[in-house]
């Protein structure tokens, strides 16, 4: 039976608790790593694109035609990406699980040895080291976890995760791509390709700083880092386009 939790006890406030319960970190992390991913792919690559083909046909149209198309192909791309990967890791996780199970089967004691070094590493000496191996090579499935997480610093990915990190993945590059694209349909060619640039450093700048206050890091320093990287990734495509630049039919 577990043992109930009293917060009073503790010192801590009920709204705590509820967030420790219901939030996972994990997922929230990895959420916010995903809408970063596609929101700055979006951004950047669409910038790119757009900037590289105003440069070469000073065309509104053309622009717009093929920033769409880089939006949505950016998207699908990205999306699968995201749901291929989320499975490769699942499949490398359980095949090293795998392994480690033979291991325990084939070589339990250079096992029991590996599991006693990790946890002298961490300062555990004498007869409470004894117990802790003791305890976790009890249990095959404790003993293969502990393995997992402490040897091969791997955790377990949920395969249902991948369609749900798809979707927000190529949601967030549409809505990224979308953002430097916009200019263009209210203004001409070099006012959209001027305010193109400057909301799209002002987007990144934006995301850099919420990242570095929901991570670590300090916020102006990675919301620069974010525009500056991203705007000179961008101005490639400017440079291509400036460089291959049609020539005006008369």
């Amino acid at each position: 039976m577990v043992a109930q939790i009293d917060h009073r006890t503790l010192n801590l406030h009920p709204r705590d608790l509820t967030h420790h319960s219901l939030a996972d970190p994990h997922r929230r992390a990895s959420a916010l790593a995903d809408i970063i991913l596609g929101g700055q792919d979006g951004l950047v690559n669409v910038l790119g694109v757009i900037l590289g083909i105003a440069a070469a046909t000073s065309d509104p149209r053309i622009v717009l035609v093929a920033g769409l198309a880089a939006t949505f192909a950016e998207s699908i791309s990205m999306g699968a990406v995201a749901y291929t990967s989320t499975l490769a890791e699942a499949d490398f996780y359980e095949s090293e699980r795998a392994r480690e199970y033979r291991h325990i089967q084939e070589v339990p004691k250079l096992e029991r040895e590996e599991v006693r070094q990790l946890y002298q590493d961490k300062g555990f000496q004498g007869e409470l080291l004894d117990r802790i191996v003791d305890t976790i090579t009890t249990n095959k499935d404790v003993w293969v976890a502990v393995m997992m997480a402490e040897e091969h610093q791997l955790m377990p990915t949920d395969r249902k995760q991948a369609l749900s990190a798809a979707l927000l993945v190529g949601f967030s590059a549409i809505v990224g791509s979308l953002i430097p694209l916009a200019p263009f349909l209210f203004l001409p060619i070099v006012p959209s390709m001027v305010a193109s640039v400057a909301v799209t450093a002002l987007v990144l700048f934006v995301v850099g700083v919420y990242k570095a206050r929901v991570t670590v890091g300090h916020p102006a320093k990675s919301g620069l880092e974010m525009a500056v990287i991203g705007t000179l990734s961008a101005l490639v495509g400017y440079a291509v386009g400036a460089l291959l630049k049609l020539p005006t039919v008369p």
